[in-house]
């Protein structure tokens, strides 16, 4: 049987100096562990929905395949917590990659991975898309208002690709960065060209997520949260929008301007 994405379990919760006895709503954190040609490849942790797009976003986030087209096959095996994929040319996937960090340098500025896989995958994005500071404010509140599961649980990150007007698709996960694949598996299997679209997301901006977007190919990366200091180095030479704290009527636009216009 394939688990629950919320569950419940019983709390004492109090309020006011009061005890109540209740049961309380909970994100389900499920373990995948991903099959490559035969080989065990990686387990993450997960929400337990839209397993097959987390299972293409990853291994295209990896460098591992370019589209969906790739993979000869993909099955997954819910009850399990398996997902079994075969290239359709199978390659060494060089695992001590992915344990690496790496320093290259492009375009004349020095760029930090924390991964080789990172350098191999990981865009400068030439998006010419703009947008508004009012249609910033109104794209991450349709993300806040998406999600039941936050909703109820409190417990899980959301992302979206938009245009400028409206959110595409919505993901969510326990992890940001399975939130983030799932979008970028999403955008594979249905051929989406993703160089003007846009990416809503509900948690900090850290490297790994900004490097995610480069991943995915976007310019524009919204949240309602901080961003850190390396996350800002990379935005800025991979050529993506960051724009924080987007709070009510009020945001902070952090690297490559330009793209919000009045």
């Amino acid at each position: 049987m394939m688990p629950r994405v919320i569950t419940t379990w019983p709390i004492r919760k109090y309020s006011d100096g009061t005890a109540i006895l209740r049961e309380d709503d909970i994100a389900s954190e499920y373990p995948l562990t991903l099959q490559l040609d035969g080989e065990e490849f990686a387990t993450i942790v997960c929400s337990p929905t839209e397993l097959t797009e987390l299972a293409i976003g990853f291994l295209a986030s990896e460098g591992i395949i370019r589209e969906a087209a790739d993979l000869k096959e993909l099955r997954v095996d819910e009850e399990r917590g398996y997902v079994y994929a075969e290239l359709h040319r199978p390659q060494s996937t060089g695992k001590d990659d992915y344990a690496k960090r790496f320093i290259g340098s492009c375009c004349g500025k020095s760029r930090q991975f924390y991964f080789r896989s990172d350098a191999r995958t990981a865009r400068t994005s030439m998006s010419r898309q703009t947008v508004t500071p009012a249609q910033c404010m109104t794209l991450m509140r349709l993300l806040q208002h998406s999600s039941p599961d936050f909703q109820l649980t409190g417990g899980v990150h959301n992302a979206a690709l938009c245009t400028r007007e409206a959110l595409i698709a919505v993901r969510t996960d326990i992890g940001r960065h399975n939130a983030l694949d799932k979008l970028f598996g999403y955008a594979l299997q249905q051929r989406l060209a993703v160089t003007d679209l846009i990416i809503a997301f509900s948690g900090r901006l850290s490297s790994e997520v900004v490097l995610k977007a480069a991943k995915i190919g976007v310019g524009i990366l919204l949240s309602k949260s901080a961003p850190t200091d390396l996350a800002l180095k990379l935005a800025d030479d991979l050529g993506i929008t960051c724009v924080g704290f987007i709070r009510g009527r009020e945001m902070n636009v952090y690297t490559h301007g330009e793209r919000i216009v009045e």
